[in-house]
């Protein structure tokens, strides 16, 4: 294990000390030793270190007595504050993108996730390219100084522009799979449902439960990348198609929402969210507002939802389905881990799937109205 020690700095932020947990959870399994984490509070980061000199000479002789190999910063570092440090504290400095990129590569197994996550790090390390000094060479002049036309700086960006491009061209390929697939599924008027929720929620737990799977489901952020979609039989005549999908998180970045937009698409063509929450985690509601934000950024703001209080045997909470005035479901109580309330959770699907399927067929009732409005 890789000896580490965190750094957040406290800029007034909410829930400062959860994310701060969140990123001793998010190094571990990256396979990080923590060794200490350093907090601090300012007004605002330093331009060229983000903590500050003084900041960064404690974290130094931290290193140096604990032999520290690496230093993880629970914040977005610019490509010159992490050059910067990386030189001040003579060892490698990540940030909290970095270190999500580096859990995805862990942990992506489909050959399309495998893609996006490679297609992600270039993107990332494109950012991070930077001009040294005697290491590259240019059009300098002189006897054996004529570059090939480039600086090495200049020829990095451009295999990489390349790299990048190519991988865009084959994630596009299997988009346009998906959307054949997906196309075949509408012609059926298959009723389309996508499990979304923040990592670690237990949303590949609950697929499992309900799909009779054996996808891959673990207590570590990020346990799952790839979606899964599977058939899945309610009732006589009755089905739908299930998929389980990558985990949110707070402070998620632009560009890894971007790159796994194609994994999130499921989501966003569903006619059905289930939105599994750790019905025992003390920060649930922020966590919701997180995978909202998330939804909204992909364009699946507006897909309807049923809230699934999951993980309620850590909580003392008993199975429950809530209805509105009209008879609307709004969430279902329910323990994935010990399969109580799935099989509440399966009529209130076969319901909503039957009133999908009779809409379908032009059946437009008060009734229905009320369910899909």
């Amino acid at each position: 294990m890789t000896r580490s020690s965190l750094v957040a700095l406290d800029l007034g932020q909410h829930e400062f000390r959860e994310s701060v947990d969140e990123l001793a959870l998010l190094a571990t399994s990256a396979g990080a030793e923590v060794i200490g984490t350093f907090v601090s509070k300012k007004r605002s980061p330093d331009s060229a270190t983000f903590i500050g000199s003084g900041k960064v000479q404690e974290i130094l002789a931290h290193c140096e007595a604990e032999d520290v190999e690496l230093i993880i910063f629970n914040h977005s570092l610019s490509p010159a504050q992490q050059r910067n440090l990386e030189k001040a504290l003579g060892r490698r400095v990540i940030d909290r993108t970095g270190l999500i990129l580096d859990i995805f590569a862990i942990r992506a197994r489909s050959f399309e996730g495998k893609l996006q996550v490679e297609l992600a790090q270039l993107q990332y390390m494109a950012s991070r390219l930077v001009r040294g000094n005697a290491e590259l060479y240019g059009q300098q002049g002189g006897i054996g100084m004529r570059g090939p036309g480039e600086t090495q700086l200049e020829t990095d960006r451009r295999l990489i522009g390349v790299k990048v491009k190519q991988l865009k061209t084959r994630l596009e390929k299997l988009q346009k799979q998906r959307q054949t697939q997906r196309r075949q599924r509408e012609r059926r008027g298959q009723f389309t449902v996508a499990i979304v929720g923040y990592t670690n929620a237990g949303k590949s737990t609950l697929f499992n439960c309900i799909a009779s799977d054996k996808a891959y489901a673990a207590d570590q952020l990020f346990a799952t990348l790839d979606t899964t979609t599977r058939r899945v039989w309610l009732a006589p005549k009755v089905d739908m198609a299930l998929s389980d999908t990558v985990g949110f998180i707070r402070d998620l970045s632009h560009s890894l929402v971007d790159a796994f937009k194609a994994t999130l698409e499921s989501a966003v063509h569903a006619d059905l969210l289930l939105h599994v929450v750790d019905a025992s985690s003390l920060v649930r509601h922020s966590q919701i507002a997180e995978v909202n934000k998330v939804l909204q950024e992909i364009e699946a703001g507006d897909v309807p939802q049923v809230i699934i209080w999951n993980k309620i045997d850590a909580c003392e909470r008993s199975v429950e389905v809530e209805r509105d005035g009209n008879g609307k479901i709004l969430s279902v109580a329910v323990s994935a881990r010990y399969g109580l309330g799935i099989a509440e959770l399966r009529e209130c699907l076969t319901e909503l799937a039957g009133n999908f399927y009779a809409q379908s067929r032009g059946a437009d009732t008060q009734s229905d109205e009320l369910q899909w409005a």
